[in-house]
């Protein structure tokens, strides 16, 4: 391993075990359960992205998973004094910042930083002041990831659909913009985090691709995923991806 090159983390966003449960209005799946099992089959993160009409990761969830965890818990959305609030309630190892509207379906951008900067600096003030490390979901764009390091932000969180949605036709055209991004924040003293679309096909080229990746959170793809080969093997099978050099 090259000298100081992170060790890149799967966090396992659990946010469809949530949806399926929440369908029938009982405790099937067992979320808690589904998350200590991701644990103890090696997740070395949770992920969760509760959202104010609660469709799925409710704020009691939330409260729930937090004393079970062993392993770093990631909460991520909007931050709305809602969600400020729960998250230094939680206090989890990361809380994401990302730009989504109420009613989203899923997160389909990356912060604008630069008109958004005063609110998104204070934000990481109050977090950080918590002890909270915090995270900036950007695109690929250098001079936003210099916007977002000057809100103080430790680390950013690259949107990577347009990586997988290119992925099939060109590796190398997909993954080079989120070359040149990651090693941008680098320079800025950022770290990187990813996520969005990636899958057991596209995940081992980007980890190759960017040396200095410190996390990947994935979600819909690795519980689909599960559906077909277990979730104990799926999740070796994702953190071998991360290991392939």
């Amino acid at each position: 391993m090259t000298k100081n090159k992170p060790y890149t983390r799967l966090s396992v966003n659990i946010n469809k075990i949530a949806t399926l449960r929440n369908a029938r209005g009982e405790n099937i799946p067992d979320l808690e359960k589904v998350a200590i099992d991701c644990q103890r089959f090696g997740a070395e993160g949770i992920t969760v992205h509760p959202r104010p009409d609660e469709r799925h990761i409710r704020r009691a969830d939330v409260f729930a998973l937090r004393p079970l965890l062993d392993v770093e818990f990631n909460i991520e959305g909007y931050p709305s004094p809602e969600f400020i609030d729960l998250v230094l309630k939680a206090h989890p190892e990361q809380v994401t910042l990302v730009p989504d509207a109420p009613g989203v379906l899923t997160s389909s951008a990356g912060w604008d930083v630069e008109p958004n900067a005063a609110f998104l600096s204070g934000v990481v003030e109050r977090f950080k002041d918590a002890g909270i490390r915090t995270s900036i979901f950007v695109g690929t764009d250098i001079d936003n990831i210099r916007a977002a390091a000057a809100t103080g932000t430790d680390r950013i969180e690259l949107y990577t659909k347009p990586y997988a949605d290119a992925f099939a036709a060109d590796h190398d055209a997909a993954v080079a913009p989120f070359v040149e991004a990651s090693a941008a924040a680098r320079g800025l003293g950022l770290g990187v985090n990813a996520g969005h679309d990636l899958n057991l096909e596209n995940l081992a080229w980007f980890r190759r691709s960017l040396p200095w990746l410190h996390e990947v959170s994935i979600g819909h793809a690795l519980i689909c995923d599960a559906l077909y080969l277990g979730l104990e093997q799926t999740i070796r099978r994702y953190r071998a991806a991360l290991r392939e050099d």
